[in-house]
């Protein structure tokens, strides 16, 4: 496993690379989430049949804090500084798969990039650019505020760290040093704008996905409706169907990665 530190125009950005000459595979986590989630991919058969690479986003685990961080601490900013990685690494084609946030990232790349073939997300509701389909994607939940509030105590910290990863999910101490390193602007500059006309329409780029679209879900997700998902009329969905994991939470790739990853290998490979 080889670890790159790239310099890009909106943060100095880490990233592990399993290396390999297969397919490309890009990994982006969720808000105040950090590249380690990814391990059991990048660890296991999905790092050796695949050239994976997990970034940390800018302000999360060991990439910087942005430069500016009002350019780069929503969906468009942290879009552009992926695609600047990639570029750096000379990679003109790859797929990429995006939990949360980084499923929103994701959709937002495919209007600003041409070189991904594929993109899988899981635990991403694509809402309209609405506030009642912002509310309709997203489900109240005991700790969701959390997630767009600069400053977190301690049991902030917790309480957050354990509801993303899953409530059944194994729990390890570097989820709650990524929550709690996260730069606080990050999460409140996100939301601030989540509904900003610069960003794409998510639900438009996801009915509309120019490269086949796989959404792989746990069907216990505490922060999204999976039925508000399910019924969108995507036009290049892979499969023709949003999977449902029965019994896992919001992060399946990291609570039940022996169920999530035959999807992740079989979308991959289908590309």
């Amino acid at each position: 496993m080889e670890t790159h530190r790239i310099e890009t125009s909106q943060a100095a950005i880490a990233a592990s690379d399993t290396g390999g000459s297969g397919p490309v595979l890009l990994m982006i986590h969720g808000n105040s989430s950090c590249r380690k989630v990814f391990r059991n991919q990048l660890e296991g058969t999905i790092g050796k049949a695949f050239r994976c690479i997990a970034i940390d986003l800018p302000g999360h685990g060991e990439s910087s804090d942005a430069i500016d961080p009002e350019r780069t601490y929503w969906m468009p900013g942290y879009a552009d500084a992926a695609i600047e990685v990639m570029r750096a690494l000379d990679i003109p084609k790859y797929a990429i798969l995006g939990w949360s946030l980084g499923g929103h990232i994701g959709l937002e790349m495919l209007t600003r990039s041409a070189s991904i073939t594929g993109l899988m997300i899981s635990g991403t509701p694509p809402f309209a650019r609405s506030d009642e389909s912002l509310g309709a994607g997203f489900k109240p939940s005991e700790h969701m505020s959390l997630a767009g509030q600069d400053a977190l105590s301690e049991q902030n910290v917790s309480d957050y760290a354990h509801s993303t990863c899953g409530a059944n999910a194994p729990f390890e101490p570097f989820l709650s040093d990524a929550v709690a390193r996260t730069d606080g602007r990050a999460r409140k500059l996100m939301f601030s704008r989540i509904l900003a006309p610069e960003s794409v329409d998510q639900q438009e780029i996801a009915v509309n996905s120019p490269v086949p679209l796989a959404i792989v879900n746990g069907e216990e997700d505490v922060f999204i409706d999976n039925d508000f998902i399910a019924a969108l009329p995507y036009k290049n969905l892979w499969e023709g169907t949003v999977h449902r994991l029965p019994g896992i939470g919001h992060a399946p790739f990291w609570e039940a990665p022996s169920q999530f990853d035959p999807y992740l290998h079989r979308f991959i490979s289908s590309l």
